[in-house]
């Protein structure tokens, strides 16, 4: 049996890589699907307030919402799969993950970007691709808006944009 990662994030993107490794057990049974999904790390100035059982039950709870689409979308396909969460920095968490369950590959969605974007940002795709020890699999999503495009901030030109702390608190109104 071959094992399949495929990484979650609560995205369409990630809903996208799903669809598409479920076309390849449609092809082939003798696929094992897994989901992961991985959380950064709460910042060490967060985490002394917060036991560390409210910590993991808040991960544990941001890991079933990501989740909750990709389970459905399996069960309504009737697809087996195993699912799991896990604490880190993402592209680590998803090349140590397919090692530990002996992946044959990893199926990832992304977001449709030009090269020049593509080249500036630090991508997690990107660094799975640099160091995962099994084959890639990227799924594209649908092309990205003439603002990305253009690089403009999400709040508009003059708009501003929000600030949030750790908590997703309010903190400050940035104009730009």
């Amino acid at each position: 049996m071959l094992n399949v990662l495929v990484p979650i994030d609560g995205s369409d993107n990630g809903l996208n890589a799903l669809r598409h490794a479920i076309d390849e057990y449609r092809r082939d049974h003798d696929l094992r699907l897994h989901l992961l999904h991985v959380q950064p790390r709460l910042s060490r100035h967060v985490a002394r307030f917060v036991s560390r059982g409210d910590r993991a039950a808040w991960h544990a709870e941001r890991a079933d919402a990501a989740l909750a689409g990709a389970r459905q979308v399996l069960e309504r396909a009737r697809v087996p799969y195993a699912a799991q969460w896990r604490v880190g920095e993402r592209a680590h968490e998803i090349c140590r993950t397919a090692e530990q369950l002996g992946c044959h590959h990893i199926v990832m969605g992304t977001a449709r970007r030009n090269t020049l974007t593509r080249m500036l940002q630090d991508s997690v795709t990107h660094r799975v691709l640099e160091h995962a020890s099994v084959p890639v699999e990227v799924v594209v999503g649908p092309a990205v808006s003439r603002l990305e495009r253009w690089g403009l901030p999400a709040g508009g030109p003059g708009l501003g944009r929000r600030v949030v702390d750790g908590a997703g608190r309010l903190k400050q109104r940035v104009r730009t």
